[in-house]
C-alpha cells in the first residue's frame, strides 16, 4: 500500500514539474523583426498588336464528323520581326497549324484551325496564339463558331 501511495505521489510531482506555467520566463532579447518577402505575380502577357484579317469566323452549318478548316491570317504591322511561339486550341476537337518561320514587318502569317465535330448542335471554340512582339510575349485569342448538323437524322 505504501508503494502505491508513493508511486501516486511521485507521478503527481512529476506531472507538476513538466506542466507549463502561466508565468513564462522573461528574456531580455530583442523582438524578432518580421521579414516580408516580396511576392511576385507572373507577368500577364500583353495583347497582341499585329493586325488579324478576321478574329471570329462563322462556319455556318457543317456536317458531323467532317473536319472543317479556317485559316486566320495576319499582317505584321510592327517594326520588328514577329514569331509565333505557341498556338493552343481550347479543346481536343480542334487542331492548329501555323507559320513557324519569323514574320518580318509588312509580311503575312497564318494560323489554321481545324475543327472536327463529334456531336450535333451549336458550337463556339477558340485558339490562343502567343507571339513575340517588340521584345516581349503577347497573346491573342481567335474564335470560330457554327452549327453541327446531325447527318444521321433522316
Amino acid at each position: 500500500m505504501k508503494s502505491i501511495k508513493f508511486s501516486i505521489l511521485a507521478l503527481f510531482i512529476a506531472s507538476f514539474s513538466f506542466a507549463q506555467s502561466k508565468e513564462g520566463k522573461v528574456e531580455n532579447s530583442k523582438p524578432a523583426q518580421m521579414v516580408t518577402a516580396e511576392v511576385k505575380t507572373p507577368a500577364t502577357p500583353k495583347q497582341s498588336t499585329i493586325k488579324w484579317d478576321q478574329e471570329i469566323h462563322d462556319f455556318g452549318d457543317i456536317e458531323k464528323g467532317k473536319p472543317v478548316t479556317y485559316e486566320f491570317s495576319f499582317t505584321n504591322n510592327t517594326k520588328e520581326t514577329v514569331l509565333i511561339t505557341n498556338v493552343r486550341p481550347a479543346c481536343g476537337c480542334t487542331a492548329a497549324n501555323y507559320t513557324k518561320t519569323p514574320i518580318k514587318p509588312g509580311e503575312k502569317g497564318m494560323v489554321a484551325a481545324t475543327f472536327n465535330a463529334a456531336s450535333p448542335g451549336m458550337f463556339q471554340k477558340s485558339v490562343t496564339i502567343t507571339t513575340t512582339e517588340n521584345g516581349s510575349e503577347a497573346v491573342k485569342t481567335l474564335s470560330f463558331k457554327g452549327k453541327v448538323l446531325d447527318n444521321t437524322a433522316n
